[in-house]
């Protein structure tokens, strides 16, 4: 009875005074937007980083000693490919390299300007770990074709299909050079380091990707680091512990500490999430100091209600349901912003709603307008009718 009585005066106030609550839900509406724009931002640069490297088809990545876990430091020739291959536990592996490259435009009467998409290229060994499944088209042929596999966003900005020929610009020396490859297949998002990336064999990536010295013999691969899966019932760290003792000047981790060390990956999850968290507590004195204003402005009415017999588990229900209802209403508003606005984004914004990201920032925002009205619960059960009436002394 309670319950409902406090439902009913909740809801009539509500609506004679609806500009007042629809204004508090407009400011948790917007910072509802807030939020979630934060919470898809900080998943979208957190999944450019980590993207190819968290879908490797393998258990451990392993580097040069000396490297310090940074891929663009480490760097190993085919001699260590027959080093790791010895160790027992070892199911494959596979040599992957790292640099960047132009996709110039497709058509060709732009391919003279010096226009065209920036892209990270990935060198991979056919049928090795590191080859990412292919969702359209085929795999390569060889480790030397003059084949390329884009990544899903790569193809979204370029426009590249399975069969196009498309030409990749080069610094080699001092002089662009251009290479023509095509695209046999179409993987799913391979982003590295907030790049889009394409993939090519590895022999094809030698001679293809920039270098300093022009001089410098293609024929011989190198590569920056080794993806290993482990044998079926061998544990990834007991193979890590098996590779760094038998091979001699490498170091082997698993993948999730592999992209956490990607250049800026932490520091751009840390500062993300502090905006988050100062953007909540923001969000909770907003509202919390919403509702001591209008609770101090109704001193008389709570008094007039404890005068003529109603309780305090009455005036507390009635306070709480208004803040829900007034919350809910602003992050319902808030999701539905977001999702509008972020339909409107182009593709290159970084931005990535995932299920549980949303889930855990709608449920803190549903969280901050009950915690923020704790102050003004108080406020209303600390109110004495005498005093509230103006005949208390």
């Amino acid at each position: 009875m309670t319950v409902r009585l406090a439902i009913t005066l909740a809801l009539k106030e509500m609506l004679r005074n609806t500009p007042r609550f629809a204004s508090i839900s407009a400011v948790i509406a917007l910072i509802t937007v807030l939020i979630l724009f934060l919470a898809g931002l900080g998943e979208g640069l957190a999944l450019g980083n980590r993207q190819f490297l968290e879908r490797i088809d393998g258990d451990l990545l392993v580097y040069q000693e000396t490297a310090d876990l940074q891929i663009a430091a480490s760097q190993f020739d085919g001699s260590v490919l027959a080093s790791i291959r010895r160790v027992d536990g070892v199911a494959d592996l596979g040599a992957l390299a790292f640099s960047s490259t132009v996709v110039e435009p497709l058509g060709g009467d732009a391919a003279a300007s010096l226009e065209g998409e920036r892209v990270a290229l990935i060198g991979v060994e056919p049928g090795r770990p590191g080859l990412p499944a292919v969702r359209e088209g085929r795999a390569f042929t060889s480790l030397d074709a003059n084949e390329v596999i884009f990544g899903a966003r790569a193809a979204l900005f370029t426009g590249a299909e399975v069969g196009d020929v498309v030409t990749v610009r080069s610094t080699q020396g001092a002089v662009d050079e251009r290479y023509d490859l095509r695209v046999v297949g179409i993987a799913g998002g391979q982003q590295y380091q907030i790049s889009a990336s394409i993939l090519t064999p590895l022999a094809t990536f030698e001679r293809v990707r920039p270098r300093a010295d022009a001089g410098v013999d293609p024929t011989r691969l190198l590569f920056d680091v080794v993806a290993v899966r482990a044998a079926d019932g061998v544990e990834p760290a007991t193979l890590k512990a098996r590779i760094e003792r038998e091979v001699r000047g490498v170091e082997a981790v698993d993948l999730v500490t592999a992209y956490t060390n990607v250049p800026g990956y932490t520091a751009q999850e840390s500062t993300v999430n502090t905006q988050t968290f100062f953007t909540l507590i923001i969000g909770v004195l907003v509202v919390g100091g919403f509702f001591q204003i209008q609770t101090l402005q109704k001193v008389p009415q709570i008094g007039m209600l404890k005068a003529i017999g109603a309780g305090g588990g009455l005036i507390a229900w009635s306070t709480v349901l208004q803040i829900v209802f007034t919350n809910l209403v602003g992050v319902a508003l808030g999701a539905l912003g977001t999702a509008a606005l972020a339909a409107s984004f182009p593709p290159q914004v970084p931005i990535e709603f995932r299920p549980t990201n949303v889930g855990t920032a709608v449920a803190g925002l549903l969280v901050i307008g009950p915690a923020g009205g704790l102050v003004a619960l108080r406020a209303a059960l600390r109110v004495e009718p005498l005093t509230a009436l103006g005949l208390g002394k």
